[in-house]
């Protein structure tokens, strides 16, 4: 028994996350707050324990023995949220050429795209479909201090419907592909759930229409019953998850809110039902609005099927004047990429993207932090500087509310009181 009880020991000692310095003072030029929408001039932050225990202003008393990290002139911004993306997927080996691989490659891709997201200044992202559990393990590596990356929400697989976008439909009869995440009535999409969430899932993600990148489906039709996806809300909501839908065709945006979804990807089609929809029942829009652009200069190079390259050229500006009318209609916006669609760690490019169709610089960036961290239930944690949440802090060079495209060029990130990325 004694050496059962050495060997836990060991364990626990090896698996236990790095400790963070006991005191880390951080001042700058300004701050952007994102709870009140406006800029502070010279903060003073004080992180404890990895967690913020004052916000104030340079000359503020602090501890004698903290470590004193000095921005200068530069401008800091809470940790950025990026509530879409697939970690272990690589734009570059699209179509029939991710085939050349083993399974356990794509974990390894994910552990690069780890390091790149964070050093980006993404310091908490939602991973929503990966294969083989891949996101868990990521999450794990990165908690236990084995790998450097982004806090993970991760959704293991997505679920969704014999033949649709979430099932491999680029193969004939005779090559059978394992489906874990397919079912085709409530009763199995119920046990999906269960299945998922016993493995590590802690956002439930349903592939409620087509989509651009599956080969042979229409982007817009309805793949989910509205009692399959009324069934999967259901038992998420009971044992306190939320559900993300891929979602880019009207009936399956409007049925997929009248169950009671958290969150709508992509969005495209959404009408003027939806948005109200959307806003009576408190749901968000997460719309991947920059990829358009990758994926139309760069997807025939990089393998994309010929029939996605042209659902992608009917349905990309659409999407975007979707975008700018749910936010003139004041449904709820949050910042989501689809990074995996285009290469991870150039989150930022779309800021400018949600800029120039419609939002301001400071409501772009308020999307990838307070909102982003009230739709995924973490106020407490993550989105924002403020007393009690993570000491998760980024920095750029200028003013981001003059040009948010600053935010593609992170000179400085900050995770739980940890230097991910230093000034050079």
């Amino acid at each position: 028994m004694r050496k059962i009880v050495i060997v836990a020991g060991l364990i626990s000692a090896v698996l236990a996350p790095p400790v963070c310095a006991a005191t880390v003072v951080v001042t700058a030029a300004h701050m952007i707050d994102v709870i009140g929408g406006k800029t502070v001039d010279r903060p003073q932050v004080t992180i404890v324990d990895g967690r913020i225990a004052a916000v104030g202003h340079i000359g503020d008393a602090v501890p004698s023995d903290a470590r004193k990290i000095e921005l200068g002139a530069r401008t800091i911004l809470p940790g950025l949220i990026d509530m879409h993306v697939h970690l272990t997927a690589d734009p570059t080996l699209s179509g029939y050429q991710g085939l050349e691989y083993t399974d356990n490659f794509w974990t390894v891709v994910g552990v690069a795209n780890a390091k790149k997201t964070v050093e980006a200044g993404f310091t908490t992202v939602r991973n929503v479909g990966s294969g083989n559990y891949d996101d868990v393990a990521l999450k794990q590596g990165i908690e236990h201090g084995y790998i450097p990356g982004p806090r993970i929400v991760p959704a293991t697989y997505a679920i969704g419907a014999t033949g649709g976008h979430c099932d491999s439909t680029e193969f004939p009869p005779s090559v059978t592909i394992p489906s874990p995440q397919i079912g085709d009535t409530p009763d199995q999409d119920r046990a999906l759930v269960r299945k998922l969430r016993k493995y590590g899932a802690e956002v439930i993600k349903v592939c409620m229409t087509g989509g651009v990148l599956s080969k042979t489906d229409s982007v817009g039709a309805q793949q989910l019953s509205f009692s399959e996806i009324k069934a999967i809300v259901d038992e998420a909501h009971m044992l306190g998850m939320k559900v993300a839908v891929h979602a880019h065709g009207t009936d399956g945006i409007n049925d997929a809110l009248r169950a009671g979804v958290d969150t709508i990807e992509h969005a495209s089609l959404a009408d003027a039902l939806s948005f109200r929809l959307a806003k009576e029942h408190g749901a968000w829009f997460d719309m991947d609005i920059y990829d358009d652009d990758y994926i139309l200069a760069e997807g025939a190079k990089n393998g994309v099927f010929a029939e996605s390259l042209a659902k992608e050229k009917m349905i990309g500006r659409k999407q975007r004047e979707t975008f700018r009318a749910a936010h003139a209609a004041g449904v709820k916006m949050l910042f989501g990429t689809d990074g995996g669609v285009y290469p991870n760690g150039f989150n930022a490019r779309q800021f400018a993207t949600m800029v120039e169709w419609g939002m301001t610089p400071m409501e772009s960036i308020q999307a990838a932090t307070k909102s982003a961290a009230e739709a995924l239930g973490k106020t407490g944690d993550v989105g924002a500087i403020e007393t009690g949440r993570y000491g998760d802090i980024i920095a750029v060079d200028g003013d981001p509310l003059a040009d948010v495209k600053l935010l593609q060029k992170v000179s400085f990130v900050l995770k739980g009181g940890e230097v991910v990325k230093a000034v050079e």
